[in-house]
């Protein structure tokens, strides 16, 4: 017989969704809370942005939402799919191998109403507490805030599925650029490259969404100087525009405004742009020091999942980061599900947090910084491990799409991989 819990579901993006629809699936009496007025979580787009563009003020009105008006994904809709729910099986009015956000709204919104999700969702609803009543018999209390009315119920479980698109992560340690007198923005409150126009940008961080919108401001600026830690780059001027330059680290930034690199080049600034990724970020949950937040590790969290102590009831979704993300977050759902409803075992805590320090101890003898705890590439081994938790099985042609995709990955870089894999994936 399903053991039927009382689940919280924080957030109803494509994590809250899928989470959501696979507790279901096994009989759990799930709510989900989401702040905004409508689903899909990052892929809302909203033009606002915040009133301190570095995102570093904790008193500022946070947006949550990180897109810009042009974002295409950096993934090719065959690989942004669930298993019984085909994205490319769909049709929208971008034909594009990469859609818009626009179109990858739609596809969660027809998502939730194909399962009936939305009628599971507590729209405009803040979560502020989300507190562990006994360690023990894992309860917990959450409290939420509906148009200025406070809540406070005891769920059985908890499974966080709010992103980490919010909080913005800055290149603080570059010497001379807190007092850098300049304008200084993050990527999170970019909405297109009009405030860049004629200006000279430093930008920092060479990641898809750094190198893309690069480009997109190379058309209006005057100079774009890209920085990264990477040594995948070819260092120098781009092939593809007159103005832009790739650079190795910044090495200093001296306090006229003069940028140096450590290649030894220097450029006078206008605007220093972080395009640096995101912070964990989990103001609500409160777990007596069980779950800790430390230079973007979460932990210990087993397999990425479940904090040891508190498991299967508190869980987290789509944590891991530069990874095949529809996927995992569907396979990661299914297991958190089938945990709760006892149809699969975990192992102790014990083994669980062996196997977290194991992990963790691998990571430092490889030379891995915390910040990338979570990225777990794209190789198909996470998935395949995760799959034979709950017996899913991941389709030939999928995983052979998979595999191809980081083939091309590496070796067009992220700067070409998409046209290599286009070629032979084409819609």
């Amino acid at each position: 017989m399903t053991n039927s819990l009382k689940v919280a579901v924080i957030g109803a993006g494509v994590a809250g969704l899928t989470a959501a629809r696979e507790l279901q699936r096994e009989s759990h009496q799930v709510i989900v809370f989401e702040k905004s007025h409508r689903l899909g979580g990052t892929w809302v787009y909203d033009p606002k942005v915040e009133s301190d563009p570095l995102g570093s003020d904790p008193n500022r009105d946070v947006v949550h939402g990180s897109l810009y008006k042009s974002l295409r994904t950096n993934f090719p809709r065959q690989l942004m799919s669930f298993s019984d729910f085909k994205f490319e099986e769909k049709l929208y009015d971008d034909p594009r191998i990469n859609p818009g956000h626009q179109e990858v709204l739609k596809f969660l919104e027809d998502f939730a109403t194909y399962f009936k999700l939305t009628e599971l969702i507590r729209f405009n609803t803040l979560v502020t507490r989300v507190e562990v009543v006994d360690s023990v018999i894992n309860s917990f209390v959450v409290e939420s805030e509906t148009n200025g009315v406070s809540l406070v119920e005891v769920f059985d479980a908890v499974v966080v599925c709010n992103g980490h698109n919010t909080q913005p992560r800055l290149a603080v340690d570059i010497p001379g650029i807190e007092t850098w007198a300049k304008r200084q923005m993050h990527s999170h409150n970019y909405r297109d490259s009009e405030p860049f126009r004629d200006q000279v940008v430093v930008v920092i961080g060479n990641g898809p969404s750094g190198i893309d919108i690069s480009r997109e401001i190379a058309m209006v600026a005057k100079e774009v100087h890209m920085s990264s830690r990477s040594t995948h780059f070819n260092l120098g001027k781009s092939d593809k525009f007159d103005n832009m330059w790739q650079h190795s680290m910044i090495l200093k930034i001296e306090s006229d405004g003069t940028v140096i690199f450590q290649d030894g080049l220097s450029v006078e600034a206008d605007i220093i742009f972080h395009c640096t990724g995101y912070k964990l970020h989990y103001p609500f949950l409160k777990t007596n020091g069980i779950v800790s937040i430390q230079d973007k590790r979460i932990g210990p969290l087993y397999k990425h999942v479940f904090p040891p102590q508190l498991a299967p009831n508190l869980s987290f979704v789509g944590i891991p980061e530069m990874s095949f993300t529809f996927t995992i977050i569907e396979c990661q759902s299914r297991w958190i599900a089938q945990a709760l409803s006892q149809k699969v075992s975990l192992p102790s805590e014990d083994e669980m947090l062996f196997d977290v320090e194991q992990y963790y101890q691998e990571l430092k003898e490889k030379g891995v910084p915390e910040h990338r705890t979570h990225y777990i590439g794209f190789q198909t081994s996470y998935i395949d491990w995760m799959f034979g938790q709950t017996g899913m099985v991941l389709e030939k042609h999928v995983k052979e799409m998979f595999e191809y995709f980081n083939h091309c990955l590496m070796s067009g870089g992220i700067d070409g991989y998409m046209d290599v894999f286009s070629h032979k994936y084409r819609i």
